[in-house]
């Protein structure tokens, strides 16, 4: 079945449309709000949270993108609201950073990856935001935007600047050559 069929039968009260919209798209939404905050108990209550405003205002979702892009953009919503209210970042969890599937950073050793997490983290919220929809998630520039809820070039903006820290760490650490 097709999301649009799921989406209009879970819009119509059918709970078993419902669960199967959720199953596909629950590995996506936490693995991205796990490598967004970098915490897996705050990440779980993000995801259950999103979920569950999602079910809440199922009524309300336009299907102009994705589903799990309307996932994102909620959960993405709630962690902002989070690090508005909470200054104190949590402690990161490296191990994190191999949840879900990486898309341009396939040839980037472990050693490596662990170093760009650390490096990720640093980051502040709006270049990690958009730096782990481009380069894990391949979303388009576009679409970011939607979700993140900015200019396409503020998107681009925000991913050069990110990338560039991430060259310039990894250099002073020595992981990349000149």
């Amino acid at each position: 079945m097709e999301e649009k069929d799921l989406l209009k039968d879970a819009k119509e009260g059918d709970k078993n449309a419902l669960t199967i919209l959720i199953n596909d798209n629950y590995q996506i939404l936490t693995g991205y709000v796990i490598k967004l905050i970098g915490n897996e108990e705050l990440a779980r209550d993000i995801v259950q949270e999103t979920l569950l405003k999602a079910i809440i205002n199922l009524e309300k979702f336009k299907p102009q993108a994705k589903f799990s892009t309307w996932l994102i953009t909620i959960a993405t919503n709630l962690y902002k609201d989070y690090l508005r209210k909470n200054k104190e970042m949590l402690p990161l969890n490296e191990e994190l950073m191999f949840e879900g599937k990486s898309v341009d950073m396939k040839v980037i050793d472990s050693v490596q990856m662990k170093e760009v997490f650390k490096i990720l983290n640093e980051l502040s919220y709006e270049k990690r935001t958009v730096f782990i929809l481009k380069h894990y998630y391949n979303y388009k520039y576009d679409e970011i935007a939607q979700i993140v809820k900015c200019p396409v070039g503020t998107v681009r903006s925000r991913l050069h600047s990110a990338v560039n820290s991430i060259i310039v760490k990894m250099k002073e650490s020595g992981i990349i050559n000149e």
